[in-house]
């Protein structure tokens, strides 16, 4: 059999179910790869995602702790947010460092961009590294209740290890950072 990366989906129609300020929900009638009727359906986020790995000049990092209501359970993470489409999304990383941890940083490299679950949506995730951090005030938004705590960057890759971090975009970030740092490229 012949693999290309043409578009074997054909769409016969689309159905709009649903909308909100963030996402849009989407079915479509298809002809499948296989040749047969089915049907699909798409989440389209309207933002960006975005999560940031900080790292301070003593190898710590900040995780956020908060309740996840879609998970309905407690999740530590990197300090995540949306980034509206159309600014450029280090300024949005800029904005959710200082509103969820306090934190600015001098030093930002992109270090990786996922879609974070390509078979029901198409949300992409752009990954950064702050570095040369300085503490201000947090600003979280009112539908936040944050925790953040400071830990040795190592304590941060074992909860990865262990199955304490779980959230696709920590997991990512932090094993990233740790790749990295292994292969002394962080300088």
């Amino acid at each position: 059999m012949h693999h290309t990366e043409e578009n074997p989906w054909t769409i016969t129609s689309a159905k709009h179910i649903y909308t909100n300020p963030w996402i849009s929900l989407t079915e479509y009638q298809v002809i499948n790869p296989s040749g047969n009727p089915g049907i699909y359906g798409k989440v389209h986020f309207k933002n960006l995602a975005i999560g940031i790995v900080t790292l301070d000049k003593d190898m710590n990092t900040y995780l956020v702790g908060q309740y996840r209501f879609p998970l309905d359970q407690y999740s530590w993470e990197i300090t995540e947010g949306g980034g509206l489409l159309g600014i450029d999304p280090i300024d949005s990383a800029k904005r959710e460092l200082l509103e969820e941890t306090g934190l600015k940083a001098s030093e930002w490299t992109e270090i990786q961009r996922l879609h974070l679950s390509n078979s029901v949506s198409d949300e992409l995730s752009i990954l950064y590294l702050a570095r040369g951090l300085e503490q201000f005030e947090a600003e979280p938004e009112d539908t936040e209740q944050l925790v953040v705590k400071k830990v040795p960057f190592e304590e941060a890759y074992q909860m990865v290890c262990e199955g304490k971090i779980t959230d696709s975009m920590s997991v990512a970030g932090i094993l990233k950072v740790k790749l990295l740092l292994l292969e002394n490229k962080l300088g």
